[in-house]
Formats: C-alpha cells, structure tokens, sequence
C-alpha cells in the first residue's frame, strides 16, 4: 500500500512539472517592459550622449547573462521533460524508474545549488553572477565594474567548494562591465 501510495505522489508531482512546463513553453512573451514606460527617449540615434550609451551597454551585458541563464533552464527542463515522459512508460522497470527519478532530483538539486552559488556571489557585492555546472565543472563568471584580484577569486572558489563539493573543477572568470 506504502508503494502504490509514493507511486502517486510521484506521477503527481511529474505531472505537475509537465503542465508547467508546458505553460511556460506556451506563455506569452510579449510582455512589455514596465521600467521603459514614459522615460524619454533621446530625439534621434545618433544624438545618444555617453549616459545612454553606458545605459544601452549595461543593459546588453545582463541580456547575455539572462540568455544564458535562460537557454540553461530550457536545456534542464527539457531533460525534466524527456525523463517524465520516459518515467510514464510502462515499459521500465521499478529499478530503472527508481534511477531515472534519482537523475531528475540530481537535476533540480544541480540547478539550485547554481542560484544559492550566484546569490551567494551577488551577495558579496557583485552586480552578476552567472554559474553553469555541467560534466564535473563548475563555471562561474562574474560582472565587476572593478579590476579583480587573486583573493577575490579565491573567496569565490571557496563559497563554490562549500556549496558542490571538492570532487568538481572549479573555474571563475570576471568580466568587466
């Protein structure tokens, strides 16, 4: 009974990530942006002075951090989404379907552990931070408006090893903004 009891939890929870990731995929995109509503924009193109052009840059940067952060979320889902589906067969084994729900959690767990690292980061006063953990590497870059030095990075190295362990290479690059 406990295990026809899992089983449905399980199937419920799938099925809740399906349906969201579905209305994720599905949702509308075309939400304006409310931070540009009734600023005024300058008269022509080539009349931009050197604020707006700091302006236009910064805003490029963080674009490429949300892309990536973005296209990591959609490849992650989609593995959700493939494991899920292959989960509902009838074809798999109770063990088999044990190790692929192992591997959905090793997943989730991997994509938080990549927030708590960035917020750590940004906590440390950094405007961005962007880490991808894939094939036992942990990539960390980071926006500064400063020049880095070796102590920073290693202050960063280490909220990483707390946070994935030591068994994975770490690697952090600093980009200026």
């Amino acid at each position: 009974m406990l295990l026809k009891k899992q089983t449905v939890w399980l199937l419920t929870m799938l099925s809740l990530v399906v349906v969201l990731s579905v209305y994720y995929v599905t949702s509308d995109t075309s939400v304006k942006d409310l931070a540009a509503i009734g600023k005024d924009e300058p008269a022509a193109g080539n009349d931009m002075s050197d604020k707006d052009l700091k302006v236009l840059t910064e805003a490029a940067g963080d674009e490429v951090f949300e892309t990536a952060r973005i296209s990591l979320q959609d490849k992650r889902g989609k593995q959700i989404e493939d494991m899920t589906t292959e989960l509902a067969s009838n074809e798999l084994t109770v063990e088999e379907k044990q190790q692929l729900y192992a591997e959905m959690k090793e997943v989730t767990d991997v994509e938080m552990k990549e927030k708590t690292i960035e917020s750590a980061i940004k906590s440390l006063g950094y405007s961005d931070a962007l880490v991808k953990v894939e094939n036992g590497e942990v990539n960390v870059t980071v926006k500064t408006s400063e020049d880095h030095s070796r102590s920073q990075a290693v202050q960063i190295l280490k909220l990483v090893r707390e946070e994935v362990g030591t068994n994975m290479v770490a690697v952090v690059d600093f980009q200026k903004k």
